[in-house]
């Protein structure tokens, strides 16, 4: 079973403390780049040094910006594999699945089915709503977008789901020997961790009720399907074809992509439509394809720490 893959007696909470913050230093350092950037163009340029987010996005070119941010995630997975290993004594695969190996079948349908929906939907708000839409598109800076996005976007979605769903998740599941607050408490979290996204201080708040829904679903398929393979792949397809297809002054991502969103953002509808509608719905699709059963004690049984064989000798 894949959340109690990572409790075990020598897997103290304290253990937990002191790898989220070993992560957190690792992705610091990878912060480190970027921030030797910002000062060549400030003290050697003579630009003038960026006060905010916002203004960091629009600092350098955008294909520059997004590598610069993205490599910090590249140092926070080596974060997490030293933590894994070498903190808690486990490999990746256990905080990955509970399969004897990486289903990438499942990876791929994840992405492949959300890939689709945000094309078909992005598509629709388009022909439906020209007039909120300018063509982006401009070939050479795009292709190098679509490399930069394809090597480290999965890296950055990866990252956060091995934290959340994964090293966070088996953290939770050790300190309550439950399977309800481990998801609760990862996607409450996942969701305050995107507060500082210029999204929010566009449409206020109301948005982290999307973030937080998006949360529980990553949580509740991982649960379900005893391991990441469908979260990985969702996030990926999320992330990438997002920053693929459309940009805005005010997102998360601002790149070379196809279309850019000049409509005045307002958090309504739109945002509770994806967590009440869309997501119940890729829920159900999921569960017919993986065959899904026992819901209740999967995301909210009790959890037993499992007998080890070496436990069995010493008995």
């Amino acid at each position: 079973m894949f959340i109690e893959q990572g409790v075990k007696s020598e897997n103290k909470f304290w253990k937990y403390i002191v790898g989220s913050l070993v992560i957190i230093f690792a992705s610091f350092l990878g912060q480190i780049p970027l921030l030797l950037a910002l000062l060549y163009e400030t003290f050697i340029n003579g630009k003038k040094y960026p006060s905010s987010n916002e203004d960091v996005m629009t600092f350098f070119e955008p294909n520059m910006t997004l590598f610069l941010i993205l490599a910090s995630f590249v140092f926070a997975m080596l974060g997490i594999y030293f933590v894994i290993k070498y903190i808690h004594n486990q490999t990746m695969l256990s905080i990955t699945t509970s399969r004897s190996k990486m289903d990438w079948k499942r990876v791929l349908f994840s992405f492949s089915i959300w890939s689709v929906f945000t094309i078909v939907s992005t598509l629709l708000f388009y022909f439906s709503n020209p007039s909120d839409f300018v063509i982006n598109f401009k070939p050479i800076p795009f292709v190098i977008l679509a490399v930069i996005g394809t090597l480290l976007i999965p890296i950055q979605t990866s990252t956060e789901e091995y934290v959340f769903r994964g090293y966070l998740m088996q953290g939770f599941a050790n300190l309550a020997k439950n399977k309800w607050f481990p998801l609760v408490m990862t996607s409450v979290i996942f969701g305050a961790m995107h507060i500082s996204n210029p999204e929010v201080s566009k449409m206020g708040n109301i948005i982290l009720v999307y973030y937080v829904g998006t949360g529980f679903l990553l949580g509740i398929i991982t649960l379900m399907d005893e391991g990441m393979e469908l979260a990985l792949g969702f996030h990926a397809a999320n992330n990438l074809v997002s920053a693929l297809l459309v940009t805005s002054d005010w997102s998360a991502f601002q790149t070379h992509s196809i279309f850019k969103d000049v409509s005045e953002p307002s958090a309504g509808f739109d945002v509770i439509f994806p967590v009440v509608i869309i997501y119940p719905i890729l829920l159900f699709i999921f569960s017919k394809k993986y065959k899904w059963t026992n819901w209740k004690d999967k995301l909210t049984g009790k959890i037993e720490e499992p007998v080890h064989f070496n436990d069995l000798n010493s008995i």
